[in-house]
């Protein structure tokens, strides 16, 4: 039966070989269980920008998707609040298809709106005020202008920053709001939601105006892996290794 299956939250770095592993083993594992794949962000633990691909571990992984793709598996990729800096450079290194977010597909007929989670995290407004300055053109072009090296640094530094701030939140402002999903899910005519970012992973039945969505978030990769497997019986959370 024709599948897709969705993963997130990896957070690929060198210093994490055994789950860099557990994801090469997945992607070999694909071509005889799905049809396509979507990755929804923080496939990297940070990125710096594309010209980070001359890095070995990062090229390494852009062939993996790409021999991935080569095999026939479409693969999908949304950027996530850790590799938001992922560009053109890198979809054509990977051969996956990089889009922008919300991304709304039909997934086996039925409509599937797809993001990576952090824009739901409405009630942390310090978080989202950070995100639109460093999403925005300027600061972007701005960054991109500086040495890789500097770059690296700076990230470094905001990582450290965050950490530290998220220690002194309450757990559920780093959740997504319930009237965000709401109205995500009115907006776009009530389909099912799939994200990651809050690695807070079950299925989360919501009731908008009368309609009855699907909610499923997806699991971080620290510990082991996991993913969404969706054909045309449903959908269904599994481990990996299954």
């Amino acid at each position: 039966m024709a599948a897709a299956l969705f993963v997130s939250d990896l957070h690929l770095c060198p210093t994490r070989p055994g789950t860099t592993r557990l994801f090469l083993d997945f992607l070999d594992a694909l071509p005889g269980q799905a049809e396509s794949l979507y990755i929804l962000g923080d496939l990297f633990e940070y990125w710096a920008g594309d010209d980070d691909l001359g890095d070995p571990f990062n090229a390494s992984v852009a062939a993996a998707i790409k021999r991935l793709v080569g095999r026939g598996v479409q693969t999908c990729l949304l950027a996530g609040n850790r590799d938001f800096l992922l560009g053109p450079e890198f979809a054509i290194a990977s051969a996956a298809q990089v889009v922008g977010e919300p991304h709304l597909a039909s997934i086996c007929g039925k409509p599937t709106l797809l993001l990576h989670g952090d824009s739901l995290c409405t009630n942390d407004q310090t978080y989202q005020e950070f995100c639109r300055e460093v999403r925005s053109t300027a600061w972007r072009e701005a960054f991109l202008a500086r040495p890789l090296a500097e770059r690296h640094n700076e990230i470094e530094a905001m990582r450290t920053r965050s950490e530290e701030q998220k220690r002194l939140k309450p757990a559920a402002i780093m959740d997504v709001a319930v009237d965000a999903v709401d109205a995500l899910l009115r907006q776009y005519a009530y389909p099912r939601l799939i994200h990651g970012h809050t690695h807070r992973t079950g299925q989360y039945q919501r009731a908008v105006d009368g309609h009855l969505c699907e909610h499923w978030v997806l699991g971080d990769w620290y510990e082991s892996g996991n993913y969404l497997r969706c054909d045309e019986s449903g959908c269904r959370l599994m481990p990996w290794p299954g």
